[in-house]
């Protein structure tokens, strides 16, 4: 005779889908910031000749740079779209579109042909998909911390939900680990002819494996227990203003030291360190990459680091640092060192990494389950605007005017205190919230039948 038992405990997920979560949340960002990588590049070197032909080099470049920021521009409308979906239909779905979206976009630009030859339809359709990307990423980053965080421990999200904060060093890395092998394969004709189609064509690379793994990932628990106790919002976004505008102003403010200060360490220095210091491109971005190789260990470091420790703490004395750091930095890089200038920089990155680490983490626990994907979505490509899409044309715009690295410095100390202003606003975690949702999924699931 049968009989139907009910299990009254959730399962602890399995460690394989916990593992699967966490590189399916890791890749999506990764390819969002190896795009980064390569179309700044691309954007440098090739697509004025290609898309934006002009009498005068420089306007062409401008232009060029121009379809960069366009991706930044939309990313807000992605946060809208897909962070309202994600609540509604699911975590999962809305993250198998994304990387469909972004990884397509980056293809296809790789397959466009140039100005000369279909004329203006060039540059216009170098626009759309770069304005694609932005939405997909725009919707991406939310879902990506939510996918790794919602299978884990509540108690350890911190280290779980840095997986979508190594996605831009992992990325960058790439990137430019593409870009050399191309630069030692082909002759620079080549590279700016045909090759540097070739780096975005790899992209389809990363977006197999990324869907591959996503495909095989069931919805979160957290979204099963929403979805068990139909409790998803109708109008998440409407919610999410008029019901948590602190938590939504303590997730955009948070941010925004962060972005600068990366914005700083690892694409103005560049310039800071070729244009004022007289040192090579070569030498300036060695110590970049030697800062972002170790970051792919210290971020996930410090996310584990703030499951013990307070995490707005340990969030809020890293922004101290980051307020601090670059006096010193610059002090020490005027003397033309290169060792002193690669230890500034990697210094600089690891006081990114012990606030990007706990990042993710915070922003979602400053908004409930059931609004999460919105809020976190809607604070992170916000943020965006006002950190780090602006910051590398507000540095170049303070050291053209004053001649000086001190405003440079002060831009940073006060975007580290807005960071400061939004941790002060934000409340600590409510774990015990999340570890009664995957038992309120697990009990909603058809009773077992035993003998």
């Amino acid at each position: 005779m049968q009989h139907t038992q009910q299990a009254t405990e959730a399962p602890p997920p399995g460690l394989s889908g916990i593992r699967r979560a966490f590189f399916a949340s890791l890749t999506g960002t990764a390819l969002e910031w190896y795009d980064f990588a390569v179309y700044s590049a691309a954007a440098a070197l090739v697509f004025g000749d290609h898309f934006f032909p002009s009498e005068d080099p420089l306007t062409g470049t401008l232009l060029a740079f121009s379809t960069y920021a366009v991706g930044y521009l939309s990313r807000p409308l992605g946060g809208f779209v897909f962070g309202r979906l994600g609540d509604v239909i699911g975590r999962k779905k809305v993250l198998i579109a994304t990387l469909i979206l972004i990884g397509v976009a980056t293809f296809l630009i790789g397959l466009l042909p140039a100005y000369g030859t279909v004329g203006v339809a060039a540059p216009i359709a170098l626009v759309v998909l770069r304005f694609a990307q932005g939405v997909g990423v725009g919707g991406e980053w939310g879902g990506a911390v939510l996918l790794s965080s919602e299978f884990g421990d509540p108690r350890r999200r911190g280290f779980y939900a840095s997986a979508a904060q190594v996605g831009p060093p992992a990325g960058n890395l790439l990137a430019n680990g593409v870009l050399a092998a191309l630069g030692a394969l082909l002759t620079e004709d080549q590279f700016l002819s045909w090759g540097w189609r070739v780096a975005f064509l790899l992209s389809g690379v990363l977006v197999g494996f990324g869907l591959w793994i996503r495909a095989k990932l069931e919805e979160t628990p957290v979204f099963k227990a929403m979805q068990a106790e139909q409790s998803r919002p109708e109008a998440p976004i409407r919610e999410v203003f008029t019901t948590q505008p602190r938590a939504l102003c303590a997730a955009i403010l948070c941010r925004v030291g962060p972005d600068v200060l990366y914005a700083m360490f690892t694409v103005f220095v560049l310039t800071y360190a070729t244009g004022e210091l007289g040192m090579a491109r070569g030498s300036a971005l060695a110590a970049v990459l030697i800062g972002s190789s170790l970051q792919v260990f210290l971020i996930p470091l410090a996310g584990a680091l703030s499951d013990r420790v307070n995490r707005r703490l340990l969030y809020g004395c890293a922004a101290v640092a980051a307020g601090v750091w670059p006096f010193v930095f610059f002090l020490m890089a005027d003397g033309g060192s290169w060792p002193l200038l690669a230890f500034g920089v990697v210094v600089g990155l690891a006081i990114h990494s012990v606030m990007y680490g706990p990042q993710a983490a915070f922003i979602a626990e400053q908004f409930s389950p059931r609004l999460r994907y919105t809020g976190s979505s809607l604070a992170y490509t916000l943020a965006g605007l006002i950190g780090g899409a602006v910051a590398p044309l507000l540095f170049t715009a303070l050291l053209s005017s004053y001649d000086s690295w001190v405003p440079l410095a002060l831009y940073i100390a006060v975007a580290a205190a807005v960071t400061i202003a939004g941790l002060s606003l934000g409340r600590d975690a409510d774990d015990a919230t999340d570890e009664e949702m995957p038992r309120v999924a697990h009990a909603s699931e058809p009773a077992a039948e035993v003998s």
